[in-house]
């Protein structure tokens, strides 16, 4: 049950205890039983397929209602293919190899000192998140994969579906014989919790991880007295170098920008090699415009692309996160390479190009989480690496990096075995 009236500090006090207690908990379980806990819960939200949607019709009403663009509500919607997706990507999860207690480097000293670098939980991990209900069940199965006991908080417009999915995720723990309160949920939509959780739960809390907004990263970051690991946003950018393929050019911008335009992943900026401009605008952009999508361009484009509208500055350093691209012409790979440097936000970029010096000077050269050859900035995603889900994307370079999947929420110890060595 949730209560907007709570005493938050009495609420989130608690909250961390429990969360503490559960992550000593998780220590004494073994493999299988996680892995169990995950089928468990993959199976309760099967079964309560018909309470998650009804949950996410009350949300979904309610966010159209405030007046929630398009975008926006497409993040939020839950149907049945969706929650079949995560449920599958729990028992992707469940798949995958322990990321717990692996050998990470080993070596043995002159004084016949044995040394291991061994993977161990990060311990209590806060997950920050807005409209997609879908990151509850992700988040998690990936804390509980890797031995970590999470808080979740949910974004306002999503809560009734996160809490739906929340309690499957308990009942799933509850099947394996496992604390349940190694996954809890800040059971107010109070902004208040947010705070209280980033300043003062350092006694609990290890890690928090955000994910949404550029004004969620940002307030995540200023205030959090805890390691953060996220990014600020997905400025992704699409580079078709003189070389380009047309076809391919096409499909991956395409898809790049229009196969759903409200997540991280998605393109924003298009940039193209004036020599190749009138060679692969004119169909990049038919495309573009076919689907939807909106196109402000520079000098360049308007002279090719009679749809576009003019480009501001502002343009080059916005995450739509809509049916909008922009769209500019650049002397050369040097050229685009500074502008994604000046305009980017480091997530996700991609090359199309059939020069493959040109293409792999591009993937050493560019400082981003992920760097793509022909291929659509949307694989920016943990699912599409294989690992199973991920909680975001990371664009620091302290930690984790790309995509946060199981294996990125464990941190190390060193275990060193000795025959009775005293150092002289």
């Amino acid at each position: 049950m949730t209560d907007d009236t709570i005493d938050i500090a009495v609420a989130m006090t608690a909250l961390g205890k429990r969360s503490k207690a559960a992550s000593a908990d998780l220590a004494g379980c073994s493999t299988e039983q996680r892995n169990l806990a995950l089928l468990s819960a993959a199976a309760v939200l099967r079964a309560r397929e018909e309470k998650i949607l009804a949950a996410n019709e009350n949300d979904m009403s309610a966010a159209s209602k405030s007046g929630t663009s398009p975008a926006m509500l497409d993040r939020l919607m839950l149907d049945r293919e969706r929650i079949e997706a995560m449920a599958s990507g729990l028992e992707s999860i469940a798949e995958l190899p322990d990321p717990v207690g692996r050998i990470l480097a080993e070596w043995e000293r002159p004084n016949g000192l044995h040394i291991q670098r061994v993977a161990v939980p990060l311990g209590v991990i806060g997950i920050i998140y807005e409209s997609r209900p879908n990151v509850t069940a992700d988040a998690a199965a990936l804390c509980l994969k890797s031995g970590n006991a999470v808080i979740l908080r949910g974004g306002s417009d999503g809560f009734y579906s996160s809490q739906a999915i929340y309690e499957c995720m308990r009942a799933g723990l509850e099947k394996a014989g496992i604390n349940a309160d190694a996954v809890q949920m800040v059971p107010t939509r109070d902004r208040a919790a947010v705070g209280f959780l980033l300043s003062s739960m350092t006694e609990w809390v290890d890690v928090v991880v955000p994910r949404g907004g550029k004004s969620l990263i940002k307030r995540v970051q200023e205030e959090a007295r805890v390691p953060v690991i996220g990014h600020l946003e997905g400025i992704c950018h699409v580079y078709l170098h003189e070389s380009a393929d047309e076809t391919i050019a096409r499909e991956v911008v395409l898809n790049a920008k229009m196969r759903r335009t409200g997540i991280c992943g998605a393109a924003e900026t298009v940039l193209v090699d004036a020599s190749a401009a009138a060679r692969l605008l004119p169909i990049v952009c038919d495309a573009l415009v076919s689907a939807g999508c909106e196109i402000r361009g520079d000098d360049g484009v308007l002279a090719i692309v009679p749809d576009a509208i003019p480009a501001t500055e502002e343009d080059w350093t916005t995450e739509y996160l809509d049916a909008i691209v922009s769209i500019r012409t650049v002397d050369g790979i040097d050229a685009a390479m500074r502008h994604i440097a000046t305009c980017g936000s480091g997530h996700t970029e991609s090359i199309i190009a059939n020069d493959s010096v040109a293409a792999e000077r591009f993937l050493r050269s560019i400082d981003s989480a992920i760097v793509l050859h022909n291929a659509s900035t949307q694989f920016a995603d943990g699912g599409e690496f294989g690992m199973g889900a991920e909680i975001g994307i990371a664009t620091g370079r302290v930690h984790a990096r790309g995509p946060v999947g199981a294996e990125q929420l464990t941190s190390y110890k060193y275990v060193v075995r000795g025959a009775g060595q005293v150092r002289p």
